[in-house]
C-alpha cells in the first residue's frame, strides 16, 4: 500500500514556474514507477509525465515536452514535477500516481492503469 500526497500547486502568471512535489509513504517507494497526470474542468484526465523506478528513464506528453521535468529522490520518497513556461492551458488539478511496473528500466506507457493515486493539487495559470 502506498499513500501519495501532492503539494506545491497555486496561482501563477503565464510564463512563470511551479514545482510540484509528491510525497509517498512506505518503504518500497523505489519499487514504483511514478507518473503525473492532470485534469482540467470539463475534460478527461490526461497523462503528463512518467519516470522509471530508478529515475533513469522519463517520458512526457507532447504538450509539456521541453517545459516540464519529472524527477525523483528515492531517499526522500518524493517525486517532483518542475513546470516552466506555464501557459493558461496548463491549468488543471495535477495528480501523482504510482505503478508497480515489474522493475522495468522504462516507465509505463501513458495509458497504463496506475495502482495508487494522490488527492491532487490545483494549478492555475493566469493570462
Amino acid at each position: 500500500q502506498v499513500q501519495l500526497v501532492e503539494s506545491g500547486g497555486g496561482l501563477v502568471q503565464a510564463g512563470g514556474s511551479l514545482r510540484l512535489s509528491c510525497a509517498a509513504s512506505g518503504r518500497t517507494f523505489s519499487r514504483y514507477a511514478m507518473g503525473w497526470f492532470r485534469q482540467a474542468p470539463g475534460k478527461e484526465r490526461e497523462f503528463v509525465a512518467a519516470i522509471s523506478w530508478s529515475g533513469g528513464s522519463t517520458y512526457y506528453a507532447n504538450s509539456v515536452k521541453g517545459r516540464f521535468t519529472i524527477s525523483r529522490d528515492n531517499a526522500k520518497n518524493t517525486v517532483y514535477l518542475q513546470m516552466n513556461s506555464l501557459k493558461p492551458e496548463d491549468t488543471a488539478v495535477y495528480y501523482c500516481a504510482a505503478a508497480l511496473w515489474g522493475g522495468s528500466s522504462n516507465p509505463p506507457p501513458p495509458n497504463y492503469e496506475y495502482d495508487y493515486w494522490g488527492q491532487g493539487t490545483q494549478v492555475t495559470v493566469s493570462s
